[in-house]
């Protein structure tokens, strides 16, 4: 992928940086595998905003993506690399030699004409669907499964990949893109290979309408609200808030989230790096 920067003609593309879009083939998807998408603006059955800074932004079809890669031992060539709007990473629509077709996670090398398998047997190329027992040790993974045949739900975003560790008893041992190390069962799938577009956390929308688009309304800060609204709020002037929390007062630096009793923390061998 290649960043594109655009000449500065308008306010809105001085500062704008977008993807060259250097891997997409058509901009034409693939009719049998769309579906509707209803937007919820942030709303819940009942009518009440329970996600805020949410609404609008541009109608979308939903691209039915196969997470779960079940189709063993039938070959496939890649017809096409696509354009999600539902997700950052690129697609891919295969075509199947028994005629059917497919969208999956297009990995990063993917190319249009490349063959593609996935089950027991098959060769670790880019793009192939192995069981992590297949899988040889070092090889860089996404679409990886949790839960065996219920679908890819580990590393599927732009630019991601787990890395095959090793293997203990009936577990293998994955590095997650977050640094954390941990056992998958060796009866799980995943992907060869990295998730297409890495360089699209590199791009700037250059203006506030192009996070419209996307159906993100403006987000304003804590600090700026009175203090019934956040426990950042009030203050004479220009107050720092206090302790950086959200508006539940969750703390927002150094504070666990995740419970101690949770039941998959026997297989967490080492949690995330922090980032600070």
């Amino acid at each position: 992928m290649a960043i594109k920067k655009f000449n500065p003609i308008t306010p809105g593309t001085r500062f704008r940086l977008g993807n060259a879009y250097a891997e997409v083939t058509t901009d034409q998807p693939e009719k049998s595998l769309l579906a509707p998408i209803k937007k919820s603006g942030g709303r819940n059955h009942a009518g009440k905003m329970t996600v805020r800074y949410r609404g609008g932004g541009h109608k979308r079809r939903y691209r039915i993506i196969d997470m779960k890669r079940n189709k063993d031992g039938v070959p496939a060539i890649v017809k096409t690399i696509e354009y999600d709007p539902n997700r950052t990473a690129f697609i891919a629509l295969l075509d199947y030699t028994d005629g059917e077709k497919r969208y999956i996670l297009a990995p990063k090398g993917l190319k249009v004409g490349d063959k593609v398998l996935s089950g027991a047997g098959a060769p670790p190329n880019i793009g192939n669907a192995l069981f992590l027992k297949e899988i040889p040790l070092g090889s860089d993974i996404h679409a990886i499964e949790m839960t065996p045949g219920k679908g890819a739900a580990l590393a599927r975003s732009a630019g991601t990949n787990g890395v095959m560790m090793g293997r203990e008893d009936r577990y293998a041992v994955v590095k997650l893109p977050s640094g954390e190390v941990r056992r998958v069962l060796l009866t799980c799938k995943a992907t060869i290979g990295a998730t297409s577009n890495p360089d699209h956390g590199l791009q700037s929308l250059g203006k506030a309408g192009r996070k419209r688009w996307l159906g993100r309304r403006p987000r304003n800060r804590g600090v700026a609200m009175n203090p019934v609204d956040h426990p950042m709020g009030g203050g004479e002037g220009r107050a720092t808030g206090g302790h950086p929390r959200s508006r539940t007062g969750i703390m927002a630096k150094g504070q666990k989230t995740r419970s101690r009793t949770k039941s998959s923390n026997r297989l967490i061998i080492s949690r995330r790096k922090n980032k600070n």
